[in-house]
């Protein structure tokens, strides 16, 4: 099978190319050129978003089945449609599960829960791509697979909502040096973490697979934590105590409104994945990957290459402000409770 990726050198494309080479598949990836591609993998280097150059690749390097990782809005997708219409036999889209409602009306997520996040652009990107797709996939029948990641790590990660994702050692650092960690809300609430090697699993067997034609699937664990677990855990791999501050999501995103999208339009919320779905489409399959096992690699990975341990100073001062400020409003508010005036005017207030 010939396999073509948009994309393919990110966290959750790389081992999925990783694993496709290793299943015998012929992959080609197509990138910017700025990182490596897995061994045995064709490289070619165009931009994505020029269509005549992938036309050119598609010329010279036919598919069976064209997989974007890097398309995030409609007109990403329209032109997709226009390029490989009666081109391929699949053309899977890897959108996202924070397009699920948000927040969640059950707690139990399946592919028929609806798509709705008024908090974050990225996610209605996702589900006006997927809308597109269906609409061509009804009316023309495109064959279309629409694949949902959550939240899906690697060696390379450490996906706590509370850290910077571009240096993720940075969480660790702060945990090894004794500072406090911001957990939002009370840490109580339940999520959803997938090793990438877990995702790439589910994801090769759907290629090629016709049953998947005209379905939206997410590929998740089956292991739900509490984000202060996922924060204990985090610490045990570092070797030491976790030393949490819960702050509510609305306060965080109050003092750091990029955060909305990623707090109110998908992490403040218990979200839990009912994988009935990919188990049928692909009997036998199952994530196998422990937060624990995939999160002491990952901090084992940092610590290997001290080069690997960069921390993200910016984010670092971010986190200590905010935690500023929270203590000195817990303060004033404590103070101001106790004054016996404002003491005496509740009182007046409630009778």
């Amino acid at each position: 099978m010939k396999v073509l990726f948009f994309g393919g050198t990110g966290l959750i494309s790389t081992a999925c190319a990783e694993l496709a080479v290793e299943s015998g598949i012929e992959l080609t990836v197509v990138t910017r050129g700025t990182r490596p591609t897995p061994t045995g993998a064709t490289s070619v280097v165009a931009d994505i978003h020029d269509t005549d150059a992938l036309a050119e690749v598609l010329a010279t390097h036919p598919a069976d089945v064209v997989v974007n990782w890097v398309a995030f809005t409609p007109e990403d997708v329209a032109r997709d449609l226009a390029l490989l219409s009666d081109r391929v036999g699949q053309y899977v889209f890897i959108s996202s599960a924070s397009a699920y409602e948000k927040p969640p009306t059950r707690y139990l997520i399946t592919e028929e829960t609806a798509l709705s996040n008024p908090y974050w652009d990225y996610s209605r990107n996702k589900i006006a791509c997927e809308r597109r797709l269906l609409d061509a996939f009804e009316s023309d029948g495109f064959p279309a697979t629409i694949v949902r990641p959550s939240l899906t790590y690697g060696d390379t990660q450490i996906p706590l909502v509370t850290n910077s994702w571009e240096y993720p050692y940075t969480i660790v650092a702060r945990m090894r040096a004794g500072k406090s960690i911001v957990v939002p809300g009370d840490g109580t609430s339940l999520w959803t973490f997938t090793h990438n090697t877990d995702f790439a699993k589910g994801l090769i067997r759907l290629l090629g697979n016709d049953q998947a034609i005209g379905e939206a699937i997410h590929i998740t664990s089956d292991e739900v934590l509490s984000w202060n677990q996922a924060y204990e855990t985090v610490a045990a791999s570092a070797g030491v105590e976790p030393r949490p501050v819960h702050v509510a999501s609305d306060f965080i995103a109050a003092c750091i409104p990029e955060m909305v999208g990623t707090l109110h339009g998908d992490k403040s919320h218990s979200v839990v994945f009912d994988n009935t779905k990919i188990k049928r489409l692909l009997p036998g399959y199952q994530a196998t990957t422990s937060f624990a096992e995939g999160i002491s690699q990952a901090v084992a990975w940092f610590d290997a290459d001290p080069a690997r341990r960069q921390v993200d100073s910016d984010a670092d001062r971010r986190w200590d402000r905010l935690l500023a400020l929270y203590r000195e409003g817990q303060e004033r508010a404590r103070a101001r409770m106790a004054a016996p005036a404002l003491l005496s005017d509740l009182a007046s207030a409630e009778s």
